[in-house]
């Protein structure tokens, strides 16, 4: 048997984050306001510090990563690149199967790559306090972790139905200092709106996007952080790719396909994108986001401009969406309950560069249960969607007798979601196929902008 785990030594963490619209054969598309005019850099200062801007406008490939931000990612990075042997056995697949480990971390998920460098950006630039929103609680955890790092007071709002699901990824984000609010809540505008509307309002992300839009924009000391969707984030995950693909060349191997979550485009962007400057200088390699049928924003979506919130206090961005009135059922994947896509990864799903699927809940719930089982590592429900697509393909293997060598992000355990696992062991969760005419309703009052503007 061939290696399982292949490492890297602390010198081995990137110096760098990959920035993927230097290789995008079309420039990103711009925010727009409700005019239809690019938004410029003073209105996004009312939440983000210039050095985050700077870095969201960036077309510069590679973009250095502090020093004190890298003595910081010592704690757990580089992390562990696995051969899933025993997976392949179990599925009896001819293919290879690695996946990037990034449990490991401290908040047990990939979202501390970002939620460090946010937090010390805010530091230099003279910031006490953020704001932000999280699903299924590990961006809340890996913000409130990151904000004891750098001596930042941490506010969150945490979408109502993960606040109920998930008591122990709120106990994290205290336990780190964070305050942890259940969205919506009555100390916004946004909130106060939402629960006039309906008072038993189980939330939404986009919903608790501007409940935290809100409190830092009113606020001169307080700024805006967010875990997913902005070029920044998916800029700063990149660390996770960079390291993959320097494992992997350390065996001599080469994925032919690369699979990740998929809800704002984070886990997708951090692990996919290195690999996509190499298909951008001719190297075959399939990209493919995995999301749940429930939250289908790219295989049902429409591409056009919405806001990032359900609220309107963002800018509009060109993205794949289901509208920003999308209220999501309650999947146990609260971090893929997103209604829109990353404008990056949308302009690539759009010009063809990348793939996506949608899975349903209980074939993700079996697929991480079978990789538990073979693995060892009971994976996030997030992180179960990437699984279930890996085992679809390995399955393909089988039958065609194709070699192919697969990877994937395993972007966070599932340690504090077995009240997930609970249900699903009982039979009490069930799937859910987002219709195509509910698209169409949540659609229908989106904003009549576009970009380049019509003669």
């Amino acid at each position: 048997m061939s290696q399982t785990r292949i490492m890297l030594d602390e010198k081995d963490i990137p110096t760098h984050w990959y920035n993927v619209v230097a290789d995008m054969p079309n420039p990103p598309l711009p925010p727009l306001g409700p005019d239809g005019n690019p938004v410029g850099p003073e209105k996004m200062l009312e939440i983000f510090p210039g050095n985050i801007l700077e870095q969201e406008m960036s077309a510069e490939r590679w973009i250095p990563i502090p020093e004190e931000v890298r003595e910081i990612f010592k704690l757990w990075r580089p992390t562990p690149l696995m051969r899933a042997h025993r997976l392949e056995k179990v599925l009896g697949t001819p293919a290879k199967i690695f996946y990037k480990y990034e449990g490991v971390s401290p908040s047990g998920s990939h979202k501390t790559n970002t939620s460090v460098p946010q937090a010390y950006y805010n530091k230099q630039a003279g910031f006490s306090r953020v704001t932000t929103e999280t699903g299924a609680g590990q961006w809340g955890s890996a913000v409130s972790f990151a904000g004891q790092m750098f001596g930042i007071e941490v506010r969150i709002y945490m979408v109502k139905i993960s606040y109920e699901q998930k008591p122990y990824r709120r106990s994290m984000m205290q336990t780190w200092g964070g305050n942890v609010f259940p969205s919506p809540t009555n100390m916004t505008q946004a909130g106060r709106d939402a629960l006039a509307q309906d008072p038993n309002n189980m939330g939404s992300l986009g919903l608790a996007i501007s409940e935290a839009v809100e409190e830092a924009a009113s606020r001169a000391d307080t700024n805006y952080t967010l875990g997913s969707v902005l070029n920044h984030v998916l800029l700063h995950q990149t660390v996770i790719g960079l390291e993959a693909k320097k494992q992997l060349a350390m065996v001599g191997e080469y994925p032919d396909m690369v699979f990740a979550p998929c809800g704002g485009g984070s886990n997708f962007g951090g692990i996919a994108f290195p690999f996509l400057a190499d298909k951008a200088a001719g190297k075959k390699v399939r990209l493919v986001g995995v999301e749940p049928i429930s939250c289908p924003s790219m295989t049902k979506g429409i591409y056009a401009y919405d806001y990032g919130d359900s609220s309107g206090y963002t800018p509009l961005m060109k993205m794949y969406t289901l509208g920003h009135n999308f209220m999501p059922p309650g999947i146990h994947a609260g971090g893929l309950r997103y209604h829109g896509e990353s404008p990056l990864v949308s302009q690539l799903y759009h010009e063809k560069l990348i793939e996506a699927v949608a899975v349903p809940q209980l074939a993700t719930f079996a697929a991480g249960i079978q990789f538990a089982r073979a693995e060892g590592i009971i994976p996030a429900p997030e992180s179960c969607h990437g699984i279930r697509a890996v085992i679809d393909e390995a399955l393909r293997c089988k039958e065609t007798g194709e070699p192919k060598t697969l990877l994937f992000c395993l972007s966070g355990h599932g340690h504090f979601d077995m009240f997930s696992y609970d249900r699903y062991l009982s039979g009490q969760l069930e799937d859910y196929d987002y219709p195509q005419e509910l698209v169409a309703e949540a659609t229908k009052d989106l904003p009549k902008v576009d970009w380049p503007k019509a003669a």
